[in-house]
């Protein structure tokens, strides 16, 4: 019998595959998983469970088919170049779209594993660095590509920025060219590179030991990372000081810190 908590609306399969943990599969494969309106939709409105649903405390975004992403949905952007406007307001439609989505990942306060088993491209190599962990197969590749079709990785370019160093990023951005996974490895766009078959079991581990921690606990650490990263030195410490002190005074921190000195499992109550 299927788990009446897990639902394929075609674009996404979303399931739950163990306690604690949302897997977000995205299911175009026939467009390589391509961005189009509705995938971002759909994508979004499951940020927007793994958010709202307090039994959740990680997701893992994998993907079926030949291609992780490929980005945007080009077929879809060509077509209302025949608007009378040539496309101008449904291109800003859909990247306002698509910076909303990996906003909404970046700001969910349950962290976001992507599982890349092949290609990420363009707007889906953006999607890869807005998670805040990811495993790639071996055999994965990412790349932003744009610049070789006149149009250049802008909004792919503020997420790669902020993930990898400014010469690799500017590397990706100009020559367009394909970047094996181990290099993505050893640029900080992933995490871990495993064997294909191993993707999902690592991803999954990974969500595991996230799924164990305090759940406060773990939002008030992400949004703290994203919050400090963009300021001064002394302004991120005094910030990271003044969440430490708030943390401290949460009730997990409290338990926490008890069960390590008394050397017995800690009991965490969420808050």
């Amino acid at each position: 019998m299927s788990n009446p908590l897990e639902k394929d609306d075609s674009l996404l399969v979303v399931e739950r595959p163990e306690r604690g943990v949302l897997r977000i599969t995205l299911n175009r494969p026939e467009a390589r998983n391509a961005l189009s309106l509705d995938m971002m939709a759909a994508l979004s409105g499951a940020i927007d469970e793994l958010r709202a649903d307090q039994t959740l405390a990680a997701a893992i975004l994998s993907a079926s088919g030949p291609a992780f992403c490929a980005g945007h949905d080009l077929r879809e952007l060509t077509a209302h170049r025949a608007d009378k406007d040539r496309g101008r307001a449904f291109f800003a439609k859909t990247m306002r779209r698509c910076s909303d989505l990996m906003q909404a990942i970046v700001q969910c306060p349950k962290p976001v594993i992507a599982a890349v088993h092949a290609t990420a491209t363009a707007a889906g190599c953006q999607l890869v660095a807005s998670c805040d962990l990811a495993v790639a197969a071996a055999s994965a590749s990412f790349s932003t590509p744009g610049v070789n079709i006149g149009l250049f990785c802008s909004t792919p370019m503020v997420a790669l920025s902020r993930n990898v160093p400014r010469k690799r990023a500017m590397e990706m951005l100009l020559l367009g060219e394909m970047l094996p996974a181990r290099a993505a490895l050893d640029y900080g766009l992933v995490n871990r590179v495993v064997e294909k078959e191993k993707v999902l079991g690592e991803a999954m581990s990974m969500a595991r030991t996230i799924a164990a921690k305090s759940p406060a606990t773990v939002a008030i650490g992400k949004r703290a990372f994203y919050a400090q990263i963009e300021k001064p030195l002394k302004e991120a410490y005094d910030y990271a000081a003044s969440v430490m002190v708030e943390n401290m005074l949460i009730a997990d921190a409290e338990e926490g810190i008890g069960a390590f000195l008394a050397k017995r499992p800690p009991e965490w109550k969420g808050c």
